[in-house]
């Protein structure tokens, strides 16, 4: 996905398919060449290859509307496209096929989406136009008021289109899905301060001991912690947690360094539950062994890895169970 947002395009990855897709007349044909380049391959895997290849060719068009869930960091990333299917047989493998676009600001928190439109971002089929439930009007009405949540009107719907699995994300991600209730849960149960809380829960499990600043201004730091029953040991960390739906910029970063100068610490953590500005990452890179930073996934993570041994009274908020599926490795 990185090279994605740095080079400005979508690429099709499917690895050694170097054919150029824009000279296929018809599906049919498409098929065919799919089955000539893939011997082996089970033919409904092929038919549903085609289906995503043939309209990033052939459909997807300048001034269309692209999103890519992010793995690295949480949010979907919105872009327009700005070019036509684009092809070079000389290209790395397996990036022969792209289109131009043009990134729109920063990612937007998955929280600012109704579930019904997350099911659809869930979708395990890499290529796939999202239409079900109104979906293209209501995300072109998010982008004009910057990507806020949706009123309830908005998202009115009916219980039946939103408990039906349409063809689009008939094999949505589970994982993804289940990620989400989770974060909306710790959104609703942990706002504001509350969320420092949490933060707190999971450095106790860790092996720190902690002092929470209480609500209301508190010169950068939200957590003190350190290693030992008495928290005299090493690490020393300054920690900051913001709870908003603003990714944190630069400057809130900084302040945070001067706060681990000024307590005597030896390490800082940011956790913002938005995430951070795309730059921050580039910019911090000389500041690695001073400072870590935590948006939703690395948090959830943390809170995933030490869940059993959290407080009980957390835990009683914040009720997980572990779960274990099959793994899907691909198309039947």
């Amino acid at each position: 996905e990185q090279k994605f947002i740095n080079e400005n395009r979508v690429y099709v990855t499917w690895e050694t398919f170097n054919k150029n897709l824009g000279k296929f007349k018809s599906r049919a044909d498409l098929v065919e060449a799919l089955d000539n380049n893939f011997p082996g391959e089970k033919h409904r895997r092929i038919t549903n290859w085609a289906s995503q290849l043939w309209p990033f060719a052939h459909e997807m068009k300048v001034g269309d509307l692209v999103l890519v869930p992010l793995r690295l960091r949480p949010g979907i990333q919105f872009g327009e496209i700005t070019s036509d299917y684009k092809f070079s047989a000389k290209a790395e493998d397996p990036y022969y096929h792209w289109h131009e676009v043009t990134w729109i600001g920063d990612p937007v928190p998955r929280a600012n989406f109704a579930q019904d439109l997350l099911y659809s971002f869930g979708a395990f089929m890499t290529i796939c136009r999202i239409q079900r439930n109104n979906a293209e009007a209501r995300l072109a009405a998010m982008r004009k008021n910057d990507w806020k949540p949706e009123t309830l009107a908005a998202q009115t719907i009916s219980a039946a289109a939103d408990a039906e699995i349409g063809e689009e994300n008939s094999n949505t991600d589970l994982e993804a899905l289940a990620g989400d209730k989770i974060a909306q849960l710790i959104t609703a149960r942990f706002k504001g301060h509350g969320l420092a809380r949490l933060v707190d829960a999971i450095l106790k499990a860790q092996g720190y001991t902690t002092s929470v600043s209480p609500e209301g201004p508190d010169g950068g730091v939200d957590i003190l912690a350190g290693g030992g029953q008495l928290g005299f040991g090493s690490p020393r960390l300054c920690v900051e947690v913001k709870s908003g739906d603003t990714p944190s910029d630069r400057p809130a970063v900084d302040k945070l360094l001067g706060a681990v100068t000024k307590f005597g610490a030896q390490e800082g953590l940011f956790v913002s539950w938005a995430g951070f500005k795309s730059t921050v990452q580039k910019e911090l890179a000389q500041s690695y062994f001073r400072v870590r930073l935590w948006s939703q996934k690395e948090l959830m993570e943390a809170l995933f890895a030490n869940y059993d041994r959290l407080d009980e009274d957390i835990k009683a908020e914040l009720p997980l169970k572990r779960i274990w599926t099959v793994a899907v490795q691909g198309e039947a």
